[in-house]
């Protein structure tokens, strides 16, 4: 499975080391970047490249990291067809799979020790989405937003 990430200055480090460790386990990794430690760079170039390349690669997922997670899951659904989901768990990361079929997961480096960072990583890549009906209903509704841009009447 190929796997795009990419981080910025606060998730640098764990950037590195999941792309490390995903290689060693048989993941065709590709590093959006940053390449080089840079403490003033700003997270969404690296989200936007990074979810841009899941979009247009759809047997591929992502990994955004900065340090909470929360700006690099936002700057990522901001790429048209991204899904991209704040995973703090095991559990949050499963259930971005299998009920939102999530493309992207972000994460935050500050917020989990490495071993943390790996597991939650593992289950995002390892669960399949459910494909139940109201799962596909719903992602199809965000979906056709993102195209149309118009608000759907509200249920009753």
């Amino acid at each position: 499975m190929r796997i795009y990430i990419g981080s910025d200055h606060a998730g640098y480090e764990l950037k590195n080391h999941l792309a490390q460790y995903l290689s060693q386990n048989g993941y065709d990794v590709t590093d959006v970047g940053p390449h080089d430690f840079d403490p003033e760079d700003d997270y969404p170039a690296f989200c936007f490249h990074t979810a841009d390349a899941v979009v247009n690669d759809v047997e591929a997922l992502g990994i955004v990291i900065g340090g909470s997670g929360n700006g690099e899951q936002i700057a990522a659904n901001k790429v048209a067809g991204c899904r991209a989901a704040l995973a703090w768990s095991e559990e949050t990361a499963r259930l971005s799979r299998q009920h939102n079929d999530a493309n992207v997961v972000s994460l935050g480096a500050r917020m989990h020790t490495l071993e943390e960072a790996e597991r939650i990583v593992e289950v995002f890549l390892t669960e399949p989405f459910s494909a139940a009906d109201r799962h596909q209903r719903r992602i199809d509704q965000v979906t056709d937003y993102e195209k149309a841009r118009q608000l759907p009447p509200l249920p009753h």
